[in-house]
């Protein structure tokens, strides 16, 4: 069948599989090897891999484009960001992943990049950002105030003035959000998060659309991976391809479940804000007291884990501004809870223990 034809359900369980034959195994093969025979498709491991291949497939189908996969998200980030030309600027969100803004302040203080911190969520100061810029760096929603920007009108005032797009897609995953098919050139994800799902292994991951300008995109970030050494393990991108498989059912429960939380969070008297953007299963609290409240809060927790990171099955907590690099506008009491597939109402009975400590 078309993969074009199939839902996104089938096509993380159908796809990046081995041909059809008598006797064939069902699954992608795990190929770990560094040398290859010569002559053949590749030459070196560093050049490719067929369990690289299997993921990428799944994963470019998904998000509508060409896929590569990388030895983490900072990697993918890395290779992406390689694409603005020296000195060139970047508009970037104020809040947003601190890899990406650490990086960017980093290249900046060298002398390799000017950037421009903009509110995402206000689309008309973005545009007028975009003047003379080189690249736009969109999350939506972001991390870890989860605004929502206006991916499809930012990719078109971005083309009109010749500045490429790229959008970190982690959050939403391409299930619920398809940023190429929104204008994007360019799609990062960490599949360290959502795709792979068991919090188990790093990984990450660009996708750019299937036409000649994301073509010409997608050489220049492969071979960026291929000279700079961040490939991936074959270990590692085998475990994500089979956690991809479960994306969809996984997320589901998850999105269920976080739609719950924050009504009752919204309701809580421990809770100052609640921060949702009515999709996704990440939710954001700004709880009633201090720093010290909230990593109250978070260590109070029995069955949500106090982990930084997200998207495993099990549900996680964290004060972010714990983190060295968080940007100040993320407040000091924000606890980021990232909503997994346990039971709602005992993940509820923990969280509602816990904000009663404060």
């Amino acid at each position: 069948m078309d993969p074009d034809e199939l839902s996104p359900a089938t096509r993380v369980v159908s796809l990046g599989r081995v041909p059809r034959e008598p006797g064939a195994q069902v699954g992608a093969p795990l190929t770990l090897t560094s040398t290859y025979h010569a002559d053949g498709g590749t030459s070196y491991g560093r050049v490719g891999n067929p369990t690289w291949t299997a993921f990428e497939e799944a994963l470019g189908s998904l998000e509508g484009g060409e896929s590569l996969v990388f030895a983490s998200g900072m990697a993918a980030v890395a290779a992406a960001l390689s694409l603005v030309p020296h000195r060139g600027r970047v508009v970037v969100p104020t809040a947003a992943y601190n890899g990406t803004l650490v990086t960017l302040a980093d290249r900046a203080d060298a002398g390799e990049v000017e950037v421009t911190h903009v509110d995402i969520t206000d689309t008309g100061a973005v545009v007028a950002a975009l003047d003379g810029a080189r690249m736009l760096w969109i999350e939506s929603p972001t991390n870890p105030l989860l605004e929502v920007a206006e991916v499809a009108a930012l990719s078109r005032a971005a083309r009109d003035r010749d500045v490429l797009v790229v959008v970190d897609n982690t959050f939403a995953t391409p299930l619920l959000q398809q940023p190429l098919a929104a204008g994007a050139d360019v799609v990062v994800h960490s599949a360290t998060k959502y795709l792979s799902g068991h919090s188990d292994l790093l990984l990450g991951a660009t996708v750019t659309a299937a036409t000649e300008r994301g073509r010409a995109l997608h050489e220049r970030i492969r071979r960026h991976r291929q000279l700079h050494g961040a490939i991936a393990g074959p270990m590692e991108t085998w475990l994500a391809l089979r956690g991809l498989r479960t994306l969809s059912v996984r997320l589901e429960r998850a999105c269920a479940n976080a739609a719950v939380l924050a009504e009752r969070l919204a309701q809580h008297p421990g809770v100052d804000r609640m921060r949702y953007p009515g999709f996704g299963a990440m939710v954001a609290i700004d709880v009633s007291g201090d720093a010290e409240a909230a990593e109250r809060v978070a260590a109070a927790t029995r069955l949500w884990v106090h982990a930084t990171s997200l998207g495993g099955v099990e549900s996680q907590i964290e004060r972010r501004r714990r983190q060295p690099g968080e940007p100040e506008v993320v407040p000091e009491n924000l606890l980021r809870l990232s909503v997994g597939i346990e039971d709602v109402d005992d993940l509820w009975r923990d969280l509602d223990a816990a904000l009663g400590a404060i």
